[in-house]
């Protein structure tokens, strides 16, 4: 059975697909970041950096003790060595599937999160910020248009983890500050044939029924991006 620490965020979505797609018995444990249940001791103690998702494993396959991983890749990672799904066997197309998924970590995620972040969050408009972002946001989707250009999916002929780390981050803030998608025919076509995997419309059903409507109050405002260093 495995812990899973949820919610409705692109990188809470990304295990989600993963676990539903494999159907690995786990159980959901909410985490409510706007609360701040990400600060609680319990769970600084199986993520430090106190951001969600995490797992808890209670049934390794060494049959030791629990084991906990944090950060959405190194748990993505995990879970396709666990299962040995969702990641090539070949040594080459397994490798480019490590590499685009250690792209979206440092690049398509954290970039198109700021560009979340100022046009979405930020208490004012700061023309700078929202057209860097903007254009970063625009140049990470061009390089994945091209990679492809010719593939069915980011590693090739196989969906892996590097298209279930990805996909949550294409237009994540399409309410309320859309990217425009139309340059980017690979992309478009790839997202939809994710979209409609029985196990992404479940991944997706899940977060539903956890979010809030309406806006940010200033409380969550201040838990969520008023962290200053803690002893």
């Amino acid at each position: 059975m495995i812990d899973f620490y949820f919610w409705p965020t692109p990188n809470g979505y990304k295990i989600a697909l993963f676990l539903e797609e494999t159907g690995l018995p786990h159980a959901v444990r909410t985490v409510d970041i706007g609360k701040g249940e990400q600060f609680e001791p319990a769970y600084l103690a199986i993520s430090p950096n106190n951001k969600m998702p995490a797992i808890v494993d209670r049934a390794p396959a060494d049959g030791g003790d629990p084991v906990s991983v944090f950060e959405s890749g190194a748990i993505l990672l995990y879970l396709a060595g666990k299962t040995g799904r969702f990641i090539p066997a070949d040594p080459r197309a397994r490798m480019q599937c490590i590499e685009w998924l250690f792209w979206q970590m440092a690049g398509l995620g954290p970039l198109t999160g700021q560009y979340g972040h100022f046009h979405v969050y930020a208490p004012e408009t700061i023309p700078y910020a929202t057209e860097r972002y903007r254009n970063e946001a625009e140049r990470l989707l061009c390089v994945l248009d091209h990679r492809l250009h010719g593939r069915e999916f980011i590693a090739g002929d196989e969906y892996t983890i590097a298209d279930m780390a990805c996909y949550p981050w294409i237009d994540p803030y399409s309410k309320k500050a859309p990217l425009d998608l139309s340059p980017f025919p690979e992309v478009r076509r790839w997202r939809a044939d994710i979209a409609k995997r029985p196990a992404t419309r479940r991944a997706y059903e899940r977060g539903r029924v956890l979010k809030r409507s309406g806006e940010m109050t200033e409380a969550e405002r201040k838990i969520l991006f008023g962290q200053r260093a803690r002893t």
